[in-house]
């Protein structure tokens, strides 16, 4: 019985559910989530208008976002925004697009 609890064993278990799993995984990551800082009038007002600066004037904008367990970073030109959704769409320079909350940015600059 003890064999299954030593190394790959507890997750070769025939019922070790996916569900399970990854219950397992989030709670041992869950000391390391970081919450959401919050940000102050000005930061959100530099925020909006670079972002504004970013879809009339077609240029690049660097942001970082946020997340739970660690911060990243994107660049891209806002071709899209969605005010009811609270939502901006980001070209990439990989040619994909990524649509993002505006909530998740901490900052933007060019």
């Amino acid at each position: 019985m003890g064999d299954k609890l030593n190394g790959d064993g507890l997750w070769a278990s025939r019922m070790m559910l996916p569900e399970h799993k990854e219950a397992i995984l989030r709670k041992n990551r869950e000391p390391l989530m970081r919450s959401m800082p919050a940000l102050d009038g000005q930061e959100l007002e530099l925020i909006e208008r670079t972002l504004a600066e970013s879809y009339h004037d077609h240029r690049s904008v660097k942001m970082q976002l946020f997340d739970e367990f660690e911060q990243e970073e994107v660049c891209g030109i806002v071709t899209a925004v969605q005010t009811y959704r609270r939502e901006i769409k980001v070209h990439l320079p990989d040619g994909d697009y990524r649509w993002i909350p505006l909530n998740c940015i901490l900052s933007a600059d060019f």
